[in-house]
């Protein structure tokens, strides 16, 4: 499963850009959860964040923490001042081609458009820094400026709770097009003899707090035989012509993960139509 870092800028102490009653920390820790949330509820990712409070943490200990996880992804989201206008994105220096400068393009398709859907925007372009989050990470990294907190058009879009919503969730549609990243469907799954949370989600190549999240009012040590619970997995429509080797080479995964996650389903049998089980690999 992939590793989605998100990292909101500034924080606790360190308040960042100010302007027009609006402090830069709160608004990027708003994209950052709204970015979060979509990716769980919509993709198999993992995501981890720098930070889900008002709290500091240095340039540093946010790569630093990123890089120990082993993070596929770093996205640092800012608020922008100096009396500009507008939106541009960042990567580090030289890397001209490189996955940075592909997640750059991504990020930069995605979320600008989306903003548009508010007013003018101006594409200030995909530029390139030598900040700090973005040298000492070990991943395709980019940081993101979203409009300017000290100019009045920019700073009502950024006092808009819907236009946080929606540019936290661009952030997450373009990671998960950088990431081809499965989408989540609901899948449900009948208990059986033996069954724990831990044997199901080790079946489905899942964590079992996904499984818990999934399920919150189903208690993990109460399971019943033939109890129904949700599996955050992702179904696959059988077209014609598939095979187990085709879909499994399609989602980058061997015959036999495939077969251990639909048991029940014969692979010289497939039907046109037939779902199947996609586990996270």
């Amino acid at each position: 499963m992939k590793k989605v870092w998100l990292d909101a800028g500034h924080g606790g102490t360190d308040s960042g850009a100010l302007g027009n009653n609006l402090r830069e920390k709160d608004i990027t820790l708003q994209l950052v959860l709204h970015a979060r949330a979509y990716l769980e509820h919509n993709y198999l990712v993992d995501v981890q964040v720098t930070r889900s409070t008002d709290v500091f943490v240095s340039l540093s200990d946010r790569a630093n923490r990123a890089n120990a996880w082993g993070a596929d992804i770093f996205v640092s989201m800012h608020i922008n001042a100096g009396g500009g206008t507008g939106f541009e994105t960042y990567r580090y220096p030289s890397q001209e081609g490189s996955q940075s400068s592909l997640l750059q393009k991504e990020l930069h398709a995605e979320i600008l458009p989306t903003m548009r859907k508010f007013g003018t925007i101006a594409d200030r372009g995909l530029k390139t820094a030598n900040y700090a989050v973005l040298r000492e990470t070990n991943m395709p990294a980019v940081l993101t400026e979203n409009l300017f907190i000290d100019t009045t058009a920019d700073g009502e879009k950024l006092k808009n709770a819907t236009f946080l919503r929606e540019v936290g969730e661009a952030h997450a549609r373009g990671i998960a097009a950088y990431l081809n990243l499965p989408s989540t469907s609901v899948t449900f799954y009948i208990i059986q003899s033996g069954d724990t949370f831990y044997s199901i989600a080790k079946k489905y190549n899942i964590t079992v707090q996904q499984l818990q999240d999934a399920n919150p009012g189903v208690d993990p040590t109460k399971l019943q035989i033939g109890q129904q619970i949700v599996l955050p997995v992702t179904t696959y429509t059988v077209q014609a012509g598939d095979t187990f080797y085709s879909i499994a080479k399609k989602y980058n995964m061997t015959v036999q993960q495939l077969q251990d996650a639909n048991p029940s389903v014969d692979p010289t049998k497939l039907q046109i139509g037939q779902q199947i089980i996609i586990p996270a690999v």
